[in-house]
């Protein structure tokens, strides 16, 4: 199983416990995330198994799109409905323009704090573990940009949202910051993502059924060479094949066609890394540009 597998997680398990689950009925042990949702949140998971646990790092720096429930007038200590109230709800809830023009504050790019219930290490301890121990948690806020931010619907007190950011942004910590920019208070009702980098949730199996096919729900990953389609690629010849597989540098000679001239990997030109594919289309290494040569950073081989 050398892939990317993407799950629609449903609420309840944490992304650990989805990795295990897979690991167990497929026998594929080489099963790791692109990123964690929270155990009350659904929606798309983006796996890597095998070979492809190599390209992790390509994978999980993409921006995410999630649809929130956020909930004014009630702040709690973890941020969304599993936490416990931080004193009595706001009993007057802010207008519609009120609403409107605070969410115009988290448009864009701004410095965020990750929310105390978090994964977010301190001192080699995820914050999480520290606030269960109710234990100080010392975060540093860290630079986020938000793509798109629109209001959906709102009732009953609840703001229905569509929020696309880059990578690191917490919904949870926008919900809470909402809350106290408008004055009353507010915590994540409910979180689903859709879309992670060039992946999206309609391509993405339920996790009962993925856990029902086992191992045949190797059918359904994405190929390594599938999953990084905004990297430009190119092919090797078999001498190139032999080089790229035991980390070798690829000059002109390797490439096919031999010697191109119009290759958008050449130095100060175009992106600086590369797919580079075997004879038979797969994915052979990640390699960098430098000095008019490929230098492989990721070899699967």
């Amino acid at each position: 199983m050398d892939g990317v597998l993407l799950i629609d997680k449903p609420s309840g398990p944490t992304s650990h416990d989805v990795v295990a689950r897979l690991r167990r009925t497929t026998g594929e042990r080489s099963i790791g995330h692109t990123g964690t949702l929270d155990p009350l949140a659904t929606g798309l998971m983006a796996l890597v198994c095998g070979r492809a646990t190599r390209l992790s790092s390509y994978l999980m720096n993409g921006d995410k799109t999630y649809e929130a429930i956020i909930r004014l007038g009630q702040a709690t200590d973890t941020d969304d409905a599993a936490g416990r109230p931080l004193g009595p709800p706001t009993a007057t809830l802010p207008d519609d323009r009120a609403i409107a023009e605070a969410l115009d504050r988290f448009r864009g790019t701004f410095d965020q704090l990750p929310p105390t219930h978090s994964a977010k290490r301190v001192a080699g301890e995820k914050a999480y573990e520290l606030a269960r121990k109710q234990q100080p948690v010392s975060l540093k806020p860290a630079a986020v940009t938000v793509r798109a931010l629109d209001l959906l619907e709102r009732r009953d007190g609840r703001l229905a949202v569509r929020v696309s950011a880059t990578a690191g942004f917490y919904v949870r910590a926008l919900a809470r910051d909402l809350g106290a920019s408008l004055g009353c208070g507010a915590h994540l009702e409910a979180l689903r993502r859709t879309a992670s980098g060039v992946f999206d949730v309609r391509q993405a199996l339920p996790l009962e059924d993925a856990e029902r096919l086992g191992a045949d729900v190797s059918a359904h990953l994405i190929s390594p060479a599938a999953a990084l389609p905004d990297l430009p690629a190119v092919e090797v010849t078999i001498v190139g094949f032999r080089r790229a597989i035991h980390g070798n540098y690829l000059e002109p000679s390797h490439l096919v066609p031999p010697g191109a001239t119009d290759a958008p990997w050449r130095a100060n030109a175009g992106p600086s890394r590369v797919r580079v594919l075997g004879p038979e289309g797969q994915l052979v290494a990640v390699a960098e540009a430098r000095g008019g040569a490929l230098h492989p950073v990721v070899v699967l081989g």
